[in-house]
This record gives C-alpha cells, structure tokens and sequence, in this order.
C-alpha cells in the first residue's frame, strides 16, 4: 500500500499538477513533503492524490491537489510572510502554505474540522489553528501580509482588504456558481487597493457568506 502510495503521490505531481502550469519549485517542493494521505479518512486514502475533490464531513470537501497547486503558485507566498486562511478543513492547505510562509494562522467554523486538522498536522512550530466564523472578517493583533479563503464569497468583507499589509495580497475566489473567479487583490497603498482576475474554478460558498436565494415572483 504504502509502494502505491508513493508512486500515486508522484504521479500527482509529475501528471497532474505540473501539466497544470504548476511550474514553481517551491510549490512543487511543498506538495513533495507534505503526504496528502494523511489528511483524509481511512476509506479515502486510495483517493488521496486523485485529481478530485474529497468530501471531509459536515458538508465540507478537500480541494483537488491541481487546483491547490495553482492557488499556491499565484500567491507566491514567501519565507518571511505572515499567512492569515480563511477555511482550515483537512489541515492539508495549511501545512503547505506553512512550508511556504514565516507564520500561517487558519481559522475553521466547524469545531470538529479543526479539532481533526490539528490531529492530522501534528505540533507545527509556525501553524496556529483558531475556531471561529470568519465569514465576515477576523479580528487580528496585527496586520498580514498575506490572507487565503479556502471558499468562495459573493463579495470579499471590506475588513479583510484592510487587514493586509501596504504590499500585502488576498487570494479570493468570488462569485456565485458555475461563474467564479480567482482573484488577487493587492493592497498598494493605505486606501488603495488592485484587484486582478487571475483564472476562473468553482469553489463551495464560504459558511454564512452564501449567496442569498433570488426569489422569483
């Protein structure tokens, strides 16, 4: 089993993600070091490194390993940054954006989600996980240089463009399905801020930031 694991974990990389355009050394590492079996449930683990989603429980799902590679990659998360994500899941996202970043901060709604990433990551020096909803913004000591939401908003909270760093970016997937956007909005300058379309996926709604039924008459 184990044999199969590793050379699914390979093939994940070398035939899934870097004929995605996935091309950034570090992300490659990243996806390298940190075992995707081990933050699935025991019946999914032949799953781990399929190109698909995997449901986690309580109506949230695992985000394909490409889609995962190619957020990573447009972020171009560096050693020195601290991360804020919105969305902590299996803890898999988390512990690669922390073999990226100085410090990442993950914050999960779900109390047994967290409970279970904290389990599958182990004591990681530069990973805190917090519960909480974080659907409309987060309160912080201080501000970040870089914030990701594992789910996708109608609009992004005004709260978190002013909780990045001047210099600091926010990768957002923002719409309603099947029309979403990747976006990354970088905060240029104390009350200024770019926005940049950077590809389109669909994404789950973020919990309590659902777009509101349209009623028809």
């Amino acid at each position: 089993m184990a044999n199969n694991l590793n050379k699914s974990h390979y093939n994940m990389i070398e035939q899934q993600v870097r004929p995605s355009d996935v091309l950034e050394p570090r992300v490659l590492a990243a996806l390298s070091v940190v075992m995707r079996e081990q933050f699935v449930s025991e019946e999914l683990v032949s799953l781990a490194y399929a190109d698909t989603e995997l449901p986690l429980g309580y109506g949230q799902t695992m985000l394909s390993p490409v889609l995962e590679g190619r957020l990573l990659q447009v972020l171009d998360i560096q050693s020195d940054e601290n991360v804020l994500e919105i969305g902590t899941g299996s803890g898999y996202f988390t512990a690669l954006l922390a073999q990226l970043a100085k410090q990442v901060t993950s914050v999960e709604i779900i109390v047994e989600l967290s409970e279970q990433a904290q389990q599958n990551i182990g004591e990681t020096e530069n990973i805190t996980l917090v519960v909480g909803d974080a659907s409309q913004g987060w309160e912080l000591p201080d501000r970040v240089d870089v914030i990701v939401a594992t789910a996708a908003f109608v609009t992004v909270p005004e709260r978190y463009k002013h909780a990045l760093q001047i210099g600091g970016r926010m990768l957002a997937v923002v719409g309603v399905a099947p029309a979403m956007e990747v976006q990354i909005i970088e905060r240029i300058a104390e009350r200024q801020w770019q926005v940049k379309t950077v590809f389109e996926t669909v994404m789950p709604a973020m919990i309590n930031a659902e777009p509101k039924p349209e009623f028809e008459f």
